[in-house]
């Protein structure tokens, strides 16, 4: 790919990871009135950096046009809310937080976490870039900054006296199309002694459960600890701990503070760093395969479709998160074959996935036409899908999955 850069070292780019075919931006949900209007499509084709080993898309949009007005509101996931709430009581007590603490939250959202931060009495801050769903979280009192992240803001809030004792980083560091500017605002808003949070998919359970429909446009990067470690320390952040968390298909917590005043290293970062190696993330060539597994996923999930509706079986979808619509795209999967999905956020009911044009309707939907097999889309909810919309077995209806393999689930 020439002419193309890594985002982070600069090195050119040549080595594919995965291509996918051209898709449309995985968040741009379409209104009725613009089905009829054409979609733009981009490549999404991602590489791997043979340097420093960071696996990445280019950038097509700028984040101002992706995320300034977005869909994605936090609080609809209640286990994701549950989530947020345990990481608040661990690091109040870690870290001991208090009334005199502030806690800063990059791309707080409608600020589904601080709003424990500011349960436990502690100074809260969120900076969100999406005003519609910053919006949200200034209606529940948490002050929001309608900013992007980088230098420039972390140099404004901490010149305003807004040096932070922890920032939170969660789902967000992957979606940065300068990674630089970006880690370089921590170092500049944390306290000397303070630390800094970041939570993101772990690449290495992205290859080993096929997790290609994670990959869109609005994920610039696709981060290993290896690749992260190199970046963070780079920019005078050191990696002190680290946690596997089972959110998002497998993510990791990394824990950092500005190299001066790191604690120690944890035994847990060797850890991971000795799996990914092992793995062969360490080197070019451990990324050579990851295509054709997706290939086989797509015939997979395109045979069980055909197969439905060769023998009069009915199906619908659960949800209409980014991942899907990767999938989707990907598979080449419309209203043919999946005649509509359900999700519980009102912001998307009542439009159409970009691409596919398969409309989307309140979860009911589903009761009321009793479909045979319902494809849950955003599978790392599986759990709380499932147990949600139980009734569907009533009827004889069962659960599919189509990562990391086609599942129909008991």
């Amino acid at each position: 790919m020439s002419g193309t850069s890594c985002r982070f070292c600069g090195a050119e780019l040549h080595q594919s990871f995965v291509h996918l075919g051209r898709s449309p931006l995985a968040n741009a949900f379409l209104a009725p009135d613009e089905l009829r209007r054409m979609e733009p499509f981009y490549p999404l084709h991602a590489y791997v950096c043979r340097d420093c080993l960071l696996v990445q898309l280019e950038a097509f949009e700028s984040p101002e046009h992706i995320f300034s007005d977005y869909l994605y509101f936090s609080s609809y996931s209640a286990s994701w809310l549950q989530h947020a709430r345990a990481y608040v009581g661990q690091v109040t007590k870690r870290f001991r937080l208090g009334p005199g603490s502030l806690v800063v939250e990059v791309a707080s959202n409608d600020g589904y976490l601080l709003q424990y931060v500011k349960e436990h009495g502690i100074g809260a801050l969120g900076v969100e870039p999406a005003a519609n769903v910053a919006e949200a979280a200034l209606s529940k009192g948490i002050p929001t900054e309608i900013a992007f992240f980088g230098t420039a803001t972390a140099r404004r809030l901490a010149e305003a006296g807004n040096r932070a004792d922890l920032m939170v980083a969660n789902n967000v560091l992957a979606h940065v199309p300068d990674l630089n500017d970006f880690v370089a605002g921590f170092k500049i808003l944390l306290k000397p002694t303070g630390v800094a949070t970041f939570e993101f998919p772990h690449l290495l359970g992205l290859i080993r459960e096929c997790q290609f429909d994670t990959i869109y446009h609005e994920h610039f990067s696709y981060l290993s600890l290896l690749a992260v470690d190199r970046i963070f320390a780079h920019h005078g952040l050191a990696v002190f701990d680290v946690e596997e968390l089972p959110t998002h298909g497998g993510s990791l917590r990394v824990y950092a503070a500005p190299a001066e005043a790191a604690p120690a290293r944890s035994d847990d970062v060797e850890k991971v760093l000795t799996d990914e190696r092992g793995a062969g993330l360490g080197r070019p060539d451990g990324y050579a395969d990851f295509g054709k597994a997706v290939v086989e996923l797509k015939c997979r999930l395109l045979e069980f479709l055909i197969g439905l509706r060769r023998t009069g079986k009915t199906i619908a979808g659960y949800g209409a998160p980014a991942k899907g619509n990767t999938l989707l795209n990907y598979c080449g999967i419309g209203p043919e074959l999946l005649p509509y999905t359900v999700d519980l956020s009102p912001h998307k009911q009542g439009r159409y996935l970009p691409g596919v044009g398969i409309p989307i309707h309140p979860p009911q939907r589903i009761f009321e036409t009793r479909p045979d097999y319902v494809l849950i889309l955003p599978w790392n909810l599986k759990d709380e899908i499932g147990s949600q919309m139980a009734a569907i077995r009533d009827w004889g209806g069962r659960f599919v999955v189509a990562i990391p393999s086609l599942t129909v689930l008991d």
